[in-house]
């Protein structure tokens, strides 16, 4: 099994669903079946059935984060020391060279991506153009309105 690459606030988000998957929503699902099967005749029971489809969602999202949490690679940027290199963890700062406009990502796993926080998954294109590079940097992405150019202005490990 390959290694899943988390900050720590991204594997922090997959323990607290996990701990609330397990200790919430097994709970709540064991009652609503429980109270589906005192309904009677289980093959005509769209609550029996709907709460059986419901713990399969949830047992199989629980096995999910078990297995990427057990897989987890943990990296704190603030210990990395990449000599001012963007890499996973990192945050950037660009400037969008045709607008002006200045914009600051962070460089995270899938799973914690989340474009309204900044927070880039390491396998959208901008992060892709990003890796590798330095400040005063000039990188093309491929975004769906076409190729937009952006300057490094800083990179950090925060």
């Amino acid at each position: 099994m390959t290694t899943v690459p988390l900050t720590i606030y991204g594997a922090t988000l997959l323990k607290e669903e996990l701990h609330h998957l397990k200790t919430k929503e097994r709970r709540i699902v064991i009652d609503a079946i429980a109270e589906a099967r005192s309904h009677g005749d289980l093959s005509e029971n769209a609550e029996y059935d709907a709460a059986k489809e419901r713990q399969a969602f949830v047992e199989g999202r629980i096995a999910e984060l078990e297995g990427k949490l057990s897989a987890a690679q943990i990296i704190d940027p603030a210990t990395l020391d990449a000599e001012g290199r963007v890499v996973f963890a990192s945050t950037v700062n660009l400037e969008d060279l045709e607008s002006g406009q200045k914009v600051t990502y962070q460089i995270v796993g899938l799973d914690e991506a989340d474009l309204k926080l900044n927070k880039v998954s390491v396998t959208s294109p901008i992060a892709r153009a990003l890796i590798g590079k330095y400040a005063g940097d000039v990188v093309e992405v491929q975004a769906p309105s076409g190729p937009r150019e952006y300057e490094i202005l800083e990179v950090l490990y925060i």
